[in-house]
């Protein structure tokens, strides 16, 4: 039975949440659509996704057998609100869900905003606070009524930097910082983790793709501001770090999995074993992202820093794309992945120009792109839906 989950997290959308440090209350207005409302009359109702758990270096389920989290990333949350227009770029109705779940994807990440979910007062009240809570709610809940796992992550947060790679000059959560900040982020993370900690089936991505290195002197520093936050060099902001944002989840009492991506853009894992944060539940997995025009872009770097990570721990590629309007790339990609029973999303799920960026659909219904029908064919081709039987 899962109405004991959402009746739960209705009271925590609810609730709003309180900034103590910047002195601000999340509107307390919940949006027409309530995120507890029961499907509507035709909606698909699969089975619930599983239950995962990091045991090893494995993703299990509650009978012990071996899961990946196979599928997409769903764009659009992290950026239409804070742009003042809406909360999603692109339908989220059942249908374009279906469409996900006709891929044979099992699992959909949905980058966030923070400021858009605690509600600051940069942010039209419309796309904010509540209202943005339980839009963000209404698409978790439709992934799991079709049987996937969705994966909430932090993708853009606030913190004014100027510094190399800079994405913007901006205070606010417009764009990537290098690292999470102290005053926002540890109340954002609460404030989801009270959401879902009820809902286990939730997996939590802490932070979408560091990048102290392009601030810090050297790798070393850039690894010990990853971990540990504070002060970092070269970033102006304080920082909250993995550990900060790990004990921001756990001391709400959930236990659900948590992701933690590395440095240069979750591309680089070659520390992430020296400085994993301490997880009191012991149910932390690490995340990378690749790209065809990254640094570790082929099976040499990956044997070397990625396979020594994975023997330890499980290994979830959040992000997988290439700029090429083609599939080559990401078909390498898979099979060392395949090769290692490692789970792996491709970005992106919206209806963008694949020439113009990595997108996977030229139509919510599912229409894929010529980069889209690679990763669109091979998850067809496995069996997503059951435990693998790579050892």
């Amino acid at each position: 039975m899962r109405h004991t989950p959402r009746l739960s997290r209705m009271f925590a959308l609810l609730a709003g949440v309180l900034l103590t440090a910047g002195g601000l209350t999340a509107p307390a207005v919940l949006s027409t659509a309530s995120a507890t409302e029961p499907a509507a009359p035709g909606t698909a109702s699969a089975a619930p996704p599983p239950v995962l758990r990091a045991e090893g270096n494995k993703l299990v389920d509650a009978r012990g057998d071996t899961r990946r989290l196979l599928g997409v990333n769903r764009s659009g949350g992290e950026f239409a609100c804070v742009q003042g227009w809406g909360v999603f770029d692109g339908p989220v109705d059942d249908a374009s869900v279906r469409a996900i779940a006709d891929w044979k994807a099992n699992t959909v990440r949905i980058p966030l905003n923070e400021e858009c979910w605690l509600g600051t007062a940069n942010i039209d009240p419309k796309y904010a606070g509540a209202n943005y809570r339980a839009a963000i709610d209404e698409l978790v809940q439709r992934v799991q009524r079709h049987g996937m796992t969705p994966v909430v992550e932090l993708h853009w947060s606030h913190g004014q930097y100027t510094g190399n790679s800079a994405g913007c000059h901006d205070i606010h959560a417009s764009c990537q910082k290098p690292m999470p900040n102290a005053r926002y982020t540890p109340a954002f993370w609460t404030s989801v983790a009270r959401t879902y900690k009820d809902d286990p089936e939730v997996v939590f991505d802490l932070f979408n793709e560091p990048y102290p290195d392009r601030a810090t002197p050297t790798t070393a520093e850039a690894w010990t501001c990853w971990r540990d936050g504070g002060r970092c060099p070269g970033i102006g902001y304080e920082v909250a770090g993995m550990q900060d944002l790990l004990d921001a989840v756990r001391a709400t009492g959930a236990k659900n999995l948590v992701l933690a991506a590395g440095i240069a853009y979750a591309n680089d894992l070659s520390g992430w074993p020296r400085h994993a944060p301490a997880d009191p539940a012991d149910n932390l997995a690490a995340a990378w992202h690749v790209y065809n025009f990254n640094t570790c872009a082929d099976e040499g770097c990956w044997n070397r820093t990625l396979a020594p990570v994975a023997a330890e721990v499980p290994l979830v590629a959040g992000e997988i794309g290439e700029n090429t309007c083609s599939h080559g790339f990401i078909d390498r990609v898979m099979k060392w992945f395949d090769d290692r029973g490692l789970s792996y999303l491709g970005w992106t799920w919206n209806a963008w120009d694949c020439s113009s960026g990595p997108a996977l659909i030229s139509s919510y219904d599912g229409t894929p792109t010529p980069f889209g029908i690679g990763l669109r064919d091979h998850l067809r081709a496995l069996d997503t839906r059951k435990a693998t039987t790579t050892s």
